[in-house]
């Protein structure tokens, strides 16, 4: 067992109660499919170019962590959703090597996941990873996200996305669900502001919550923007 994974997934326990209730039952099928996961990315990223880590190490607090670490706000989001957790519906757009969407569908195996991924070698990797884990809740949509159908998702999340703009924004919520909720994985709450200041006019209020990710001394925020 990855020493800094399990102390990782063990931190964002104790910080956060909620996810502490959600995890701890199943903490060592958790951790062995993030293992299994973390092989399968090592495997393909030499001749996928799936994520930037120059070790283990950093692929785990990175790529892993980060994923989870605001795990307990996107549960509190989907509270807010009214509905009951299996017919919940979460899309990761740009999902590239599954981040932050394989992690999350680990961890909340009952509700539905869309991995959406316009590359045709990156689609083929996610299908192949959600075969070799078995992940029952998890699918793979490959295509522009402009081309997806609309109205579908309670929350759609994203992580190392091009600023957003407002063709961006537009493709986003038209995917949304009434009352949905974007959750955009952001670093420094500085960069945050000057980014949305461009975007206001559009996105209309929005929060950056801090989301502290276990051995990374870096500013980390979701940034939520309801629909």
């Amino acid at each position: 067992m990855d020493p800094i994974l399990a102390e990782g997934i063990q931190r964002l326990c104790e910080a956060d109660s909620t996810v502490d209730a959600i995890l701890k039952f199943r903490a060592e099928k958790i951790l062995n499919l993030l293992e299994k996961y973390i092989a399968e990315i090592e495997l393909f990223n030499p001749a996928y170019g799936l994520v930037g880590a120059k070790d283990r190490n950093e692929l785990v607090t990175k790529h892993i962590l980060d994923s989870l670490s605001p795990l307990g706000i996107i549960l509190r989001l989907l509270e807010t959703c009214g509905k009951i957790q299996e017919h919940l519906r979460i899309a990761d757009a740009g999902s590239g090597a599954g981040l932050p969407g394989i992690p999350l569908a680990i961890a909340l195996p009952n509700v539905s996941f869309t991995l959406i991924e316009r590359m045709g070698r990156r689609a083929g990797f996610l299908r192949n990873t959600i075969a070799v884990l078995e992940l029952s809740n998890v699918t793979v949509e490959e295509g522009e996200m402009e081309k997806q159908e609309p109205g579908r998702f309670d929350i759609i999340t994203f992580r190392a996305f091009r600023p957003l703009d407002a063709p961006i924004l537009k493709g986003l919520f038209r995917l949304l669900a009434e009352g949905g909720v974007l959750a955009a994985y952001k670093g420094r709450m500085e960069a945050i502001r000057t980014e949305m200041k461009t975007t206001e006019k559009y996105t209309g209020k929005w929060e950056a919550i801090p989301c502290p990710v276990p051995g990374l001394d870096e500013e980390r925020h979701l940034v939520v923007i309801h629909r």
